[in-house]
């Protein structure tokens, strides 16, 4: 595994950049080794200004052209599940964060060193703490202390889409369902009332929702309602006197986080309900020429994205953006984590001729 010392080769081809960042550990809340070396690689080409925020970096050319293209990609990764460091069969480039997304950070990189020259000017931008709760996102960060840094006519974020294009992501809600009970002797639990047990009926209430599918300029987004955690239990001989449902609602960007919040108190009528993380989804804003000529570009199809993206932080900055990044979504936090070599490639090249026609 590399050191966090050892410096980041810009002139390695995707693939093996890509091995050499999963060899850097970024989990989120520990990403500034790595900051410290993409700030450093950045900082050894002349046509880019360089500009730093806490472990997040900015790299902008400064050519005058007409229009301005921000590519975005954050650096953390969850936690580590055994699989570093990365290792190649075949194809397939194995390793925590070769998905989501340190393979779309490589295409970065590799544009931003080589593209000395582009049809439109760029900006790239290496965040952290995107795979943690919204208040510590670093691009949020720079949205507030630092706007300039990310004016842009239309954005590209690196997400696992496949290599395809995808339009807009899903809203995210989490709230705690509390269910209070009274606290008694195991042995005489006629004198108290098990705060657990009312918890069936919020788990019935869950199991038999039946979540939306909407249809959005064309993509559907489908939406999902579910238990993610149960926290309840004093000891082995005590009635227990609480009990806490966290639920995750992933909607359609079609509500707005007010809509979200009351749908979710109608479900749960009658509980006692916290919203505890909350971020807006972003509308897929294909009718836009940008996003237009992007998919004419890249010669793909657009499909929904499921999940939540800093698309939304974009689109609330009135910058149109997409995901576009060639790791495979549905691999995203897997310990069997992956990415294919030859969609790394694949990226990259219709990116760079998106920037250079």
């Amino acid at each position: 595994m590399s050191s966090p010392k050892t410096p980041l080769d810009l002139t390695l081809d995707g693939g093996a950049l890509t091995a050499a960042l999963v060899d850097f550990p970024s989990v989120s809340g520990d990403e500034q080794a790595l900051a410290d070396a993409v700030e450093a690689a950045l900082r050894g080409y002349p046509h880019l200004t360089v500009d730093r925020y806490g472990n997040n970096v900015v790299a902008r050319t400064g050519l005058g052209r007409g229009e301005r293209v921000l590519l975005a990609g954050h650096l953390d990764t969850v936690p580590i599940a055994d699989n570093l460091p990365s290792y190649v069969e075949g194809d397939l480039l194995y390793g925590c964060g070769t998905s989501d997304m340190k393979s779309g950070v490589a295409v970065q990189l590799r544009l931003a060193a080589t593209l000395t020259e582009p049809n439109r000017d760029l900006t790239f931008v290496f965040y952290d703490c995107e795979e943690v709760e919204a208040h510590r996102n670093g691009l949020g960060h720079l949205a507030a202390a630092h706007p300039d840094w990310l004016t842009a006519d239309f954005a590209v974020l690196m997400e696992p889409s496949g290599a395809a294009v995808e339009g807009g992501c899903q809203g995210t809600m989490r709230v705690q369902v509390r269910l209070t009970g009274v606290r008694a002797h195991a042995a005489r639990s006629w004198l108290g009332d098990n705060a657990i047990h009312h918890a069936a009926e919020v788990l019935t209430r869950l199991a038999d929702y039946r979540p939306r599918r909407v249809e959005i300029d064309g993509l559907e987004y489908r939406e999902g309602l579910n238990a993610v955690r149960i926290d309840g239990g004093v000891a082995g001989n005590v009635i227990p006197d609480e009990c806490v449902v966290t639920v995750n609602f992933r909607y359609a960007p079609d509500r707005s986080e007010a809509d979200a919040e009351k749908h979710l108190r109608e479900v749960f009528d009658g509980f006692d309900v916290t919203v505890t993380d909350s971020a807006p989804g972003a509308l897929p804003g294909l009718g836009q020429p940008a996003a237009q000529a992007f998919l004419a570009a890249t010669g793909g199809v657009a499909r929904a994205k499921f999940g939540w993206t800093d698309v939304a932080r974009f689109s609330a900055l009135g910058v149109p953006a997409v995901n576009y990044g060639p790791g495979d979504p549905n691999l995203a936090h897997k310990r069997e984590e992956h990415c294919s070599l030859s969609a790394i490639a694949e990226t990259e090249e219709r990116l760079r001729a998106w920037l250079t026609a």
